[in-house]
Order: C-alpha cells, then sequence, then structure tokens
C-alpha cells in the first residue's frame, strides 16, 4: 500500500489582523495548489480530503487534473482551535503558541484551553486511521505491536489534510512514540508531500518514509510554512 500524504497551501490565518479558526487559502495558497495539481501523480485509487476549507480548497485543482472527487474524511481534521478564537487580535494569537510551546510536556498534552487536548487529537486521527486502513486490507497484526501490518489488499490513496494530522499518521504508520510536538518533529512546507509505502517484511509488512517534505512543484519564493 501507498499512502500520499500532502499537506494544504497557505491559509490565510489573520486576515485583517483577526484570527479566523477555518481559513480560506490566501492568493499563493491557491497557486501552491495549482502547481501541485501539475505533478505527475500516475494513477491514484483513492482521494481524501480534511473537511476544513483550506484542505478541500487545496484538493480542488486536484480533482480536476485526475477527473475524480475526494472523498471527505472526517478524522483528518487538524486539532480544533478554541471556539473563541474566531476574530481575535494576531497579536494575542501567536503570543499565546509562542508562550505555550514552553510549557511542561504534560501540559503541552493538555493543548490551548478550550481547543481539543493534543491527546484527544491523537486518538482520534489514529483511531480513524487504523479503522479506515482496516477497511482498505490493512490492519495490525498484533494491536501492540506498531510496526508490523497484515495487507490483504495494495491501493495508492492520497490525501490532503494538516500539518498536525500528516505529523500524528506518519508517526503512528512507522511505529514511532507519539509525543505533543508532532508539528515540530515532522515540520512540513504548505502543499508538501510525504509518501509512505509498505514493503515485505518477515511475516508481514511495514511502512517505510519514501518521500518527505517535497516541494519541487514549487518555485523558491512560493515556499511558506
Amino acid at each position: 500500500m501507498e499512502i500520499i500524504l500532502v499537506r494544504h497551501g497557505e491559509p490565510a490565518w489573520t486576515p485583517q489582523n483577526r484570527v479566523e479558526n477555518n481559513p480560506d487559502l490566501t492568493e499563493r495558497g491557491r497557486r501552491q495548489a495549482e502547481a501541485l495539481a501539475q505533478r505527475d501523480w500516475g494513477y491514484v485509487d483513492e482521494l481524501w480530503v480534511s473537511p476544513l476549507t483550506r484542505a478541500r480548497q487545496t484538493m480542488e485543482p486536484l480533482e480536476r487534473a485526475l477527473g475524480r472527487s475526494a472523498v471527505v474524511v472526517d478524522w483528518l481534521e487538524e486539532i480544533r482551535p478554541p471556539d473563541d478564537w474566531q476574530g481575535t487580535p494576531a497579536e494575542s494569537f501567536y503570543d499565546l503558541f509562542s508562550e505555550h510551546n514552553l510549557s511542561p510536556r504534560e501540559t503541552l498534552w493538555q493543548g490551548l484551553a478550550g481547543g481539543e487536548s493534543v491527546i484527544d487529537f491523537h486518538r482520534r486521527v489514529v483511531g480513524g486511521l487504523q479503522d479506515t486502513l482496516a477497511t482498505h486490507g490493512l490492519a495490525r497484526v498484533d494491536p501492540e505491536d506498531p510496526h508490523l501490518w497484515e495487507q490483504a489488499a495494495t491501493k495508492r490513496i492520497l490525501w490532503v489534510a494538516h500539518g498536525g494530522t500528516n505529523a500524528v499518521s506518519i508517526g503512528h504508520l512507522l511505529g514511532v512514540e507519539p509525543t505533543p510536538w508532532e508539528w515540530s518533529r515532522f515540520d512540513s512546507a504548505h502543499t508538501s508531500v510525504a509518501v509512505l509505502r509498505t514493503s515485505r517484511i518477515s511475516t508481514a509488512y511495514a511502512f517505510g518514509l519514501h518521500a518527505f517534505g517535497d516541494v519541487s512543484h514549487l518555485t523558491p519564493d512560493h515556499v511558506t510554512r
């Protein structure tokens, strides 16, 4: 099985210097998405997309280029921010992030007050990923073993999601111990591409990371984070 994980294009987080919880892409983000769609993708069995606006807008050019519609997959949604962030001044938004990132490890797992905790986010993404892959013929050999999988079918799946969602998924599929700073451990640029692929190992299959952070479709002035 091959899973191609794409991060959305550049979002307009703070239009009019106010926070937007579910932003549109910027104009540069739309150009990133168009460039992404021009890559040579070959045959893809399925397209999946997060329900959030920035991911769906990134997926639109890919749907046109590949001639198929994406399935909206709810667990691909990024960690949910506090509702009361909407419309707050941009300066307080960035200050809060900077302060929170210096918190103790256990505080980081709890996330930002009023939003989805990082613990719950991990559980949502990992649970959704495992359940969905099981319906596609891929399941853990042993629930206690993070490395080996049984593979009853081979598919090539491309999804557009988010930095956090993709980072948690990559870590889980590689059998890496989770942390509350996955965004930093697997830091990816907008519309960057990662590729995970199974190979036969012993009596089962294991995922390998075959590409990460690939932005070869972008010019240097269009690479953003």
